[in-house]
C-alpha cells in the first residue's frame, strides 16, 4: 500500500506537469513562425531606416543648396537695385 501512495505522490505531479506543458508545446510551431516573421520585418525595418537616413541626408544637402542659391539670388537682386 505504501508503494502505491509513493507512486501516486510522484506520478500525479508529473501528469499534471505534462498536461500543463502540452498546450505550450502545441503552440511552438506557430510561435516559431511568428518569430521568423518578426525577424524578417525587423530586417525590412532596418533597410527602411537606412533608406530614410539616406533620404534625410539628401534632403539636407538640397536644403543647403537652396539656401546658397537663395543668398546668391538676393545678392544679384541687390546689385540690380
Amino acid at each position: 500500500m505504501l508503494i502505491w501512495i509513493v507512486l501516486a505522490v510522484l506520478l500525479l505531479p508529473l501528469v499534471a506537469l505534462a498536461l500543463a506543458v502540452r498546450p505550450v508545446l502545441a503552440r511552438l510551431p506557430r510561435l516559431r513562425r511568428a518569430a521568423v516573421a518578426l525577424q524578417r520585418r525587423a530586417v525590412e525595418a532596418e533597410a527602411l531606416r537606412d533608406t530614410a537616413e539616406a533620404l534625410q541626408q539628401r534632403a539636407e544637402e538640397v536644403q543647403r543648396r537652396l539656401d546658397t542659391t537663395s543668398r546668391r539670388l538676393a545678392v544679384i537682386k541687390a546689385k540690380r537695385g
